[in-house]
């Protein structure tokens, strides 16, 4: 069988050719995507592949899957699109206050709990922040604990491996559906609404932007910095790794966790057996023991 026939689909622009993602090709895109990324692809994920890839292999004005396979491990078109398949098979979806109980417990307890043991100036940090929605809401919530506590600080490091996410969670635009879960106080205070009306668009505020730093990191290479966090939030992350990779980095994870600090992990998430050294203090939140 031909795996890399073409079948004919029609749009406005008269007939267009969508190659097929063959086996051999199939096989080789999990392997280096599990080996340099971390991240599971199971042959079930072979048409969402399959359609993620189209946009690569226009921008590249590729035939098919076999071509873009030869050019990915040259060592030329590794270095220059490693950057784009990464794009490809990360799953950026993100809000602001997801999973909202998270926010409502830092706020009421867990922030309150810190300050008290002498915790004036938190290091945070968002790993797999995606578009910024998740650092830019604890940017929110840290603000107004400020807000009430003059001595308090505190500043945020956000990770993601996909560098054009960053770049878009650096711009911290979004439009106004985005934001519409955000509270109204929250929103008259730290979001910008564009000039131009037309938009509808919004920009978060200066004050909170100068809290968060982004950086690039991919969970399978060393982590570049040494530095203890006092609150990690890794939410819905770690689902598309297998379980030893999942152990792996929550145990890195604890390493840097100052002695007393939280662990946030997503609902669909569990550490359960993994003997990390954290106890439960609510569904999904830890603190390091």
């Amino acid at each position: 069988m031909n795996h890399n026939k073409f079948e004919k689909t029609e749009d406005h622009t008269g007939i267009t050719h969508n190659p097929k993602l063959g086996d051999k090709e199939f096989e080789k895109f999990s392997e280096f995507i599990k080996r340099e990324f971390g991240i599971k692809m199971p042959p079930s994920k072979k048409t969402m592949l399959e359609a993620r890839l189209q946009k690569r292999l226009r921008a590249l004005c590729m035939s098919n899957h076999s071509e873009y396979c030869k050019f990915l491990f040259s060592p030329e078109g590794l270095d220059s699109e490693i950057t784009h398949l990464i794009d490809v098979v990360t799953t950026n979806t993100t809000d602001f206050f997801r999973e909202p109980k998270h926010f409502e417990l830092l706020l009421s307890q867990i922030l309150p709990d810190l300050f008290q043991r002498n915790k004036k100036s938190l290091k945070i940090w968002s790993a797999g922040c995606s578009s910024g929605e998740e650092p830019y809401t604890l940017a929110m919530v840290l603000s107004e604990f400020a807000g009430k506590n003059s001595s308090f600080d505190f500043s945020i490091l956000a990770t993601d491996i996909s560098t054009e996410i960053l770049q878009k969670a650096k711009r911290a635009i979004y439009p106004m559906s985005k934001v519409d879960i955000i509270p109204m106080a929250l929103k008259k205070k730290y979001l910008l609404k564009s000039k131009d009306h037309t938009k509808n668009l919004v920009r978060i505020a200066p004050e909170l932007r100068k809290k968060v730093e982004f950086k690039r990191l991919n969970f399978m290479e060393p982590f570049p910095f040494k530095d203890i966090k006092d609150i990690i939030f890794c939410r819905n992350v770690v689902i598309y790794f297998d379980r030893p990779t999942q152990h792996r980095l929550f145990n890195e994870f604890c390493l840097r966790l100052a002695p007393g600090g939280f662990l946030f992990i997503g609902h669909s998430e569990s550490i359960s057996g993994m003997g990390l050294p954290v106890r439960q203090v609510a569904p999904t939140v830890y603190q390091r023991i």
